[in-house]
């Protein structure tokens, strides 16, 4: 979940930066700080991932995202699409753990048993 998580804000970080590059041309420095702000709080919010605040804080980075298209209108869709990447890695990151640890838990039990028997 993590992984998948990272990889979309990762994704996002890079977004961005095109974007405030589409908006130099027409937007004031307010604009383009507020697109950099997004930008870094994006990249930043990858180091989170480890717990669930960071899912709450890349959910509202979402929203500031799709937002920014107000300046680059382009970014209505690229920020649905890639919110939509976002609840995909929670979903999938989601049942990729509970396959996991049952994998581990089978493999734990199998050891266990393979033990009791020596």
């Amino acid at each position: 979940m993590r992984i998948l998580g990272s990889a979309v804000l990762a994704m996002e970080s890079l977004l961005m930066g095109f974007a405030i590059l589409l908006a130099m041309d027409q937007h004031g420095a307010l604009a383009l700080s507020i697109g950099g702000l997004i930008a870094l709080l994006v990249l930043l919010n990858a180091g989170l991932m480890k717990n669930i605040r960071g899912w709450y804080i890349g959910t509202a980075l979402q929203i500031a995202m799709i937002a920014y298209g107000v300046v680059v209108p382009l970014m209505y869709f690229m920020g649905v699409l890639f919110a939509f990447l976002w609840g995909c890695a929670f979903y999938f990151g989601r049942k990729g753990e509970a396959i996991r640890a049952a994998l581990i838990a089978e493999r734990d039990s199998a050891n266990r048993d393979s033990q009791a028997q020596k």
